[in-house]
């Protein structure tokens, strides 16, 4: 397989899997601020620091009221990780490699920008961003499961799957740290229900809540929560799984053996942290390490698979790591 093809193939998944994580992020966050009190809502910043564009917004906005971060977030394109431009950049991957995956997978990447950008207004609006965004969400998983339906499980969706779930580890770490980071400590024994409230939403920000309730048959709690997010093997999206599953590619693919270590290292330090032990802020130390980690693999596989006579598609690259939240 020409380097080329494979990282069009890796950075139309991340891609996808980026728009899809935004448009749950807006919704949750939109329910979240229904359920606050005005006191004590954590308003819409948390989301520019969740998506690692707090430089960008704020050199193109004074405050970060609701409208302007929705805007930025769902269809701006100076913002390489709005849901407009994540789609496009899908959309331009796809169509270099229309030989390579299904042709009716294409054609649901094209209709799914074509529906984002031809839907915007709608998508900005407050009476209709709900149903905006759903498209979106449920277009994307349209597309993922066509994929894996439809494509040869070759060494192209091998790259196919490494990019899905690199970025899916990268945004759980994201969600946990900046939810954990506005999770009202200083409330917190005088308002355990607006806590309770906040870390249901870090649950739904990742579709985690029915499948929590049902491993961890526990209440919502900060430290079951936690553990379920970061360390358990069979979630989809917990990130110790996307390791596993990024390990799983690796594997069957060449010269693997530096990146496999590297993946090990990881999955051991998400493995055996105590996090019943880990408070605010050497829980932040510890998810920028791991963000840290999940970048440089990143560039480890960029380096050691995709060739850079040129520039690269769609300016393709994994947001920086989260520091100072």
């Amino acid at each position: 397989m020409l380097s080329r093809v494979a990282e069009n193939i890796y950075w139309m998944a991340r891609y996808i899997e980026r728009a899809e994580n935004t448009a749950r992020l807006i919704n949750v966050n939109t329910n979240l601020l229904l359920d606050l009190p005005k006191d004590v809502r954590p308003g819409w910043e948390p989301l520019i620091h969740i998506t690692g564009g707090e430089e960008l917004y704020h050199s193109l906005h004074e405050h970060s009221d609701g409208r302007s971060v929705v805007r930025f977030l769902v269809g701006d394109l100076k913002n390489p990780a709005s849901i407009l431009s994540s789609i496009a950049h899908a959309r331009e991957n796809a169509r270099t490699i229309r030989d390579i995956v299904p042709r009716e997978a294409w054609e649901q990447v094209n209709e799914l920008y074509l529906m984002v950008k031809g839907q915007l207004q709608a998508g900005l609006s407050e009476r209709r961003r709900y149903d905006y965004l759903k498209s979106v969400i449920l277009g994307a998983q349209q597309i993922t499961g066509m994929l894996a339906g439809t494509m040869l499980h070759d060494f192209g969706y091998d790259f196919l799957r490494m990019g899905r779930n690199l970025e899916r580890a990268d945004m759980t770490t994201r969600i946990i740290d900046v939810r954990s980071a506005n999770l009202l400590p200083s409330h917190a024994g005088e308002l355990p229900p607006f806590e309770h409230a906040q870390w249901m939403s870090v649950l739904k920000s990742l579709t985690a809540y029915q499948m929590y309730r049902r491993h961890m048959q526990v209440a919502v709690r900060r430290t079951p929560v936690l553990l379920f997010l970061l360390q358990n093997r069979q979630f989809p999206r917990a990130c110790y799984h996307c390791l596993g599953e990024v390990e799983s590619c690796l594997r069957e693919l060449p010269r693997s053996d530096l990146l496999l270590r590297g993946v090990a290292r990881l999955q051991r330090v998400v493995s055996e942290a105590r996090i019943e032990v880990l408070d605010h802020e050497p829980l932040h130390a510890f998810l920028d390490d791991l963000q840290v980690g999940l970048a440089e693999l990143n560039g480890q596989i960029s380096a050691t698979y995709f060739a850079h006579d040129g520039q690269p598609v769609a300016a393709q690259e994994a947001r920086p790591a989260q520091t100072g939240t």
